[in-house]
């Protein structure tokens, strides 16, 4: 030990309690805008049904339907492997794992479609579809064959259509309370948002539900649709979705990219309305840093090629959607649009290859973090956060098993949470 420093001071305490006063007002205003992650499960996908054709075996003939693909284009590991280009190590855990979810649980999340995918109808038979929407999700969540997240997507604020949305969301809302009260997995969508003014409208609507039922205040959350330009950049100049998401009033829980309807607004042709284009990913990347530490989830949009028809033709749709998923993952959208059940395929092998593959690297990193042990790399506070978040995500989808995680890491479900989200839990995990 060298000799000990003397440590001098020139400011009284005074200075640092009035600079933290002045600050307070700050501090406040970052808790209340940036919570961070709200340490829940994000699906990695929401599937919609039109009103009308959901029934209460939807989630399992989409489950059926897609297996029947898997074995009609891609019997074994090796065919769907050769298909998609998935690693020779990997294909035969990834496709072991892809009939088993499609058998357990086909869909993650669900979202009964009264806007684009339903179209007009008239009062009586929209009101009916909503109420059977109702029962039927009531039903699910009890005997437990709902999907973890489900609800409905209504009409927009528009004035065309907005008493049609109000009135759909109430006759939804309404009958499960009847049935029982709101699932713990309840998701509402409001579609073509173009003013943070129409988010405040959909908050009134919800808190007037609330007060109306005696459920707490803020119970409802709801997801953003942006699929037009004036959600993106507003007229002043400004980020019009970052204002939305502060006009919901701590009720967001996602934005969600619609492809095509955002694409017809900036006047991309119809043969090149992809998730790909670069229209679609200045509006997601404009989406992603404005949600950004608020807890509110950013999800990509869909492809409208599907997998259909002679087996070199869904080989092709299947290459397309597994590569779109691929790029979305990589640039931190872990969640998007399903249309078809030929879609499952890929989507859960996309996400699952993802996960596998980076599985070992991103254990071996965190244990060196947690143990201090160093390495070819040095990782920060910030990084553990990723890396701990990166296989939450893959033990939450089914790509990865929570023992696996554990021997390559020496952590537990508990620390990685803890990691991943100060919201959900207390580290206290020590290095060995």
């Amino acid at each position: 030990m060298g000799q000990q420093e003397k440590v001098a001071t020139s400011l009284a305490g005074a200075v640092s309690d009035g600079i933290s006063a002045s600050l307070a007002p700050v501090d406040a205003e970052l808790a209340r805008r940036y919570p961070g992650d709200p340490g829940t499960r994000q699906p990695v996908h929401t599937v919609y049904v039109p009103g009308d054709i959901f029934t209460a075996g939807t989630l399992r003939t989409w489950g059926d339907e897609a297996l029947k693909a898997l074995d009609e284009h891609a019997p074994d590991a090796a065919a769907l492997a050769g298909v998609l280009g998935i690693p020779d190590e990997l294909a035969g855990p990834v496709h072991d794992r892809v009939r088993a979810k499609l058998e357990r649980e086909p869909v993650e999340d669900l979202r009964i479609d009264f806007e684009d995918g339903y179209g007009p109808r008239s009062d009586a038979e929209e009101d009916e579809a909503a109420a059977r929407a109702a029962r039927l999700v009531s039903q699910a969540y009890a005997d437990g064959t709902a999907a973890p997240y489900m609800g409905i997507r209504m009409k927009c604020m528009e004035a065309a259509v907005r008493d049609r949305g109000i009135r759909t969301t109430d006759v939804f809302l309404t009958g499960l309370m009847r049935a029982g009260g709101l699932p713990d997995g309840l998701v509402l969508t409001l579609p073509k948002v173009t003013y943070p003014e129409q988010v405040t409208a959909f908050v009134q609507l919800l808190e007037a539900f609330e007060q109306a039922h005696g459920l707490p205040d803020g119970r409802i959350g709801f997801e953003i649709q942006i699929e037009t330009s004036q959600s993106i950049l507003a007229a002043d100049g400004t980020a019009a979705v970052a204002r939305m998401i502060d006009a919901a009033r701590g009720r967001a829980t996602g934005l969600h990219y619609g492809t095509f309807d955002y694409s017809a607004c900036v006047g991309v042709s119809a043969a090149y309305q992809a998730s790909d284009h670069p229209a679609a990913d200045h509006a997601k990347a404009v989406m992603q840093v404005a949600a950004a530490g608020t807890g509110v989830r950013v999800s990509d949009g869909s492809t409208n090629v599907l997998p259909v028809g002679p087996t070199p033709q869904v080989h092709e749709a299947w290459r397309l959607h597994y590569g779109l998923t691929r790029r979305a993952l990589a640039r931190a959208y872990y969640q998007g649009w399903d249309m078809h059940p030929g879609h499952l395929p890929t989507r859960y092998a996309a996400v699952y290859t993802f996960y596998r593959e980076g599985l070992e690297q991103a254990a071996a990193r965190l244990a060196a973090y947690v143990a201090k042990a160093g390495g070819d790399v040095m990782d920060e506070p910030a990084t553990a956060k990723a890396l701990s978040g990166y296989l939450l995500r893959g033990i939450d989808c089914g790509a990865l098993d929570t023992d696996e995680v554990a021997k390559l890491t020496g952590l537990t479900r508990a620390d990685l949470d803890a990691f991943a989200s100060p919201r959900r839990g207390t580290l206290t995990v020590t290095a060995p």
